[in-house]
């Protein structure tokens, strides 16, 4: 016995010399914990010697850029992408392009080659004492301060929109209970909506995009928020089975501003939703949670995006989907990049598929782009399967049937989304769409 325990505390001390020598490697010394990764330097990405005097990630399309119209370069480097308010400045789709390669422009009932004259679902708010709603013209000076379109479709909605419904959230104002803006389509001609949400410095506020009815359209959602404050943005997409709805929704966030933001796709034909972040000042932190339950024929693309600009900022993504029946198809790519400036970063993605039947398909693609090594941490993550059978043989053995097994495991496995959006009427209804999807598998 004496002999073994000598052997595990051989190999232990092995272990823990190999441990101590890839931290060295690394690069981390006492006191540091930044992580210095083999093949960077401050100067971003050089892992062959022979790339000693090529330029950093990215190339050109990386160096300082104005936003616009017509900056950048199409399907380059996530630090030089194209963005403007123009659609003419992004040409005409082929699908060939990397950000609609997944999308079936068919589907898309003219959002990227019509004119979007068509109205725009009807907007019904219910706001808490203190939050300031207006309908403002689209020459309001608050337009156009959080983003820029990235992608043909939404410079089509900036073009097109003829007024904006603008939420703000005073300045030191904690709001109790949720602000609601309920999107009613009712038509199926090509339109375009724009929203702004404003929290100011010091605000605290939860504002949900609840999504209904039948529509074609094309949106923009800008959301600003102000140093030190705190906003939840929940956008739920419970469309008729007959929608097509693409959103692209824009983050900036200030000095120590928290913002989380949460997506979930239950319903409509086409979904695709693109948000993204900024960071423009230090101590940010940014969660970006979703959830989507493709059934037979359904498309549901998730694209986001999050920006680390700026040194000492966190981001944390996880998004999470379920797909049955022939030809449920779900996108998710996500893209996070770290400039150079933004050492300090600690950003984290991970996207996980379950897969409920024969005949759907899950293509998720997790994208981490580094252009400096002075971070304290940065991965990703991705799995698409069927049911763990441990799980199910666990429950099954404990007498639970089949179908409610993997009843349960669907629903612990959406659940962890659906709890972060913290409006229990909003959860309880989710809840019980997920019971109907599942419901659906059964029959």
């Amino acid at each position: 016995m004496s002999k073994l325990n000598d052997v595990v505390e051989t190999v232990t001390e092995q272990v823990s010399k190999t441990v101590e020598g890839v931290k060295a490697r690394i690069g981390a010394p006492s006191g540091d914990s930044r992580i210095r990764i083999d093949g960077f330097t401050e100067e971003g990405e050089n892992l062959s010697p022979l790339n000693e005097s090529s330029a950093v990630l990215g190339g050109d399309s990386s160096k300082s850029h104005s936003h616009g119209a017509g900056a950048g370069i199409p399907d380059s480097s996530r630090a030089g992408r194209l963005t403007s308010y123009s659609r003419g400045d992004f040409g005409k789709l082929t699908g060939r392009e990397e950000d609609w390669r997944f999308t079936p422009l068919k589907r898309l009932r003219g959002l990227h080659t019509a004119e979007l004259t068509g109205t725009a679902p009807g907007v019904a708010v219910v706001a808490p004492e203190g939050v300031r709603v207006e309908n403002v013209a689209r020459t309001d000076a608050r337009i156009g301060t959080a983003g820029i379109p990235e992608d043909l479709v939404a410079a089509a909605a900036w073009e097109a929109f003829t007024e904006a419904t603008v939420v703000t959230i005073p300045a030191e104002t904690v709001v109790e209970g949720s602000t609601t803006l309920t999107m009613t389509g009712a038509g199926k001609d090509p339109a375009a909506q724009h929203i702004v949400i404003t929290a100011e410095k010091f605000s605290k506020a939860v504002v949900v995009l609840d999504h209904k009815g039948s529509a074609t359209l094309s949106q923009n959602v800008e959301i600003v928020v102000g140093d030190g404050a705190e906003l939840t943005v929940v956008s739920v997409q419970d469309w008729d089975d007959d929608a097509v709805h693409a959103s692209a929704q824009y983050a900036k966030l200030g000095r120590d501003a928290k913002f989380k933001h949460v997506v979930v796709s239950l319903g409509g034909d086409l979904v695709r939703i693109t948000p993204s972040s900024r960071f423009t000042a230090v101590g940010g932190d940014v969660q970006m949670f979703g959830l989507y339950y493709a059934d037979a024929g359904q498309h549901l693309e998730q694209r986001l995006f999050v920006d680390h600009a700026v040194p000492n900022c966190k981001s944390r993504v996880m998004y999470k989907g379920a797909l049955q029946g022939r030809d449920a198809h779900t996108v998710w790519v996500g893209d996070v990049l770290i400039r150079k400036e933004a050492e300090g970063t600690d950003t984290y993605e991970v996207n996980r598929n379950l897969l409920l039947t024969d005949g759907g398909r899950a293509d998720s693609v997790p994208n981490l782009e580094i252009e400096t090594g002075l971070i304290e941490g940065a991965g990703h993550a991705s799995a698409t399967g069927r049911f763990d059978d441990e799980h199910l043989f666990y429950l099954m053995a404990r007498g639970i049937p089949e179908d409610v097994a993997r009843r349960l495991v669907v629903r612990g496995f959406l659940n962890e989304i659906i709890q972060q959006i913290k409006v229990p009427a909003l959860e309880e209804r989710l809840t019980e769409a997920v019971e109907r999807e599942l419901a659906a598998v059964e029959s």
